[in-house]
């Protein structure tokens, strides 16, 4: 803890720090550097779904562990700063919303889901290998990137409540997987009416170039 200042301070300038952490649109930032302009492939999203699209698995593979790393890095700082361990989930959730409303992209960005794992690999490894292997059997099963991120998330609180109870983690899990729900909102109408694309399957071009995942 920082002595010279008080805690509720030293929190609000943490969870600034990992909202600006988490904006960091690093799919977008991996596109650039080769000349791409991901908003305007595929889905127009910067996960590592539609850069995997545009860029091919290596890109993705980058992304998915960048934006991990941004939920990671939140958690770390408070861990740094011994603010205690409901206070370390929610700069994770700071860290998420980062990524869902990014300073870079005018507020706008993703769905959160990569940034979602990272920030649970460091409250619970267990947890995260569980919902990371729910989420690959189910993209296997049904090619369906967002049916995956409903599922794995959705079952998350319950996941900590099976494998890790803790009423401050369930909590932050719960509030995690309302964002979850929140972001794919347009992706649940899109799989109700039919019309939701497949892992690797072809997409139109963007209406809405600030969409972004």
């Amino acid at each position: 803890m920082i002595p010279s200042l008080p805690h509720g301070v030293v929190l609000v300038i943490a969870c600034l720090a990992a909202f600006a952490i988490g904006s960091m649109p690093v799919g977008l930032v991996i596109a650039k550097s080769k000349g791409i302009d991901l908003r305007s492939i595929g889905s127009g999203n910067i996960g590592a779904t539609n850069v995997m699209r545009a860029m091919g698995k290596e890109a993705a593979l980058l992304t998915l562990i960048g934006d991990m790393a941004k939920g990671a890095a939140a958690i770390g700082i408070a861990k740094a700063l011994a603010l205690g361990g409901l206070y370390e989930g929610v700069l994770g959730l700071f860290a998420i919303l980062g990524h869902d409303f990014s300073l870079f992209l005018r507020f706008r960005g993703g769905k959160g889901v990569a940034t979602s794992l990272g920030v649970v690999l460091m409250l619970s490894p267990h947890v995260a290998l569980f919902t990371a292997t729910l989420w690959i059997l189910t993209a296997k099963w049904t090619k369906y990137s967002s049916l995956s991120a409903l599922i794995s998330f959705g079952l998350l609180p319950l996941s900590f409540y099976m494998i890790e109870p803790s009423t401050e983690k369930i909590t932050i899990a719960a509030a995690i997987t309302a964002l979850i729900f929140v972001r794919h909102v347009e992706n649940i109408k899109r799989l109700v009416q039919g019309t939701e694309s497949k892992i690797g399957g072809k997409k139109n071009k963007p209406t809405t170039p600030g969409n972004t995942s």
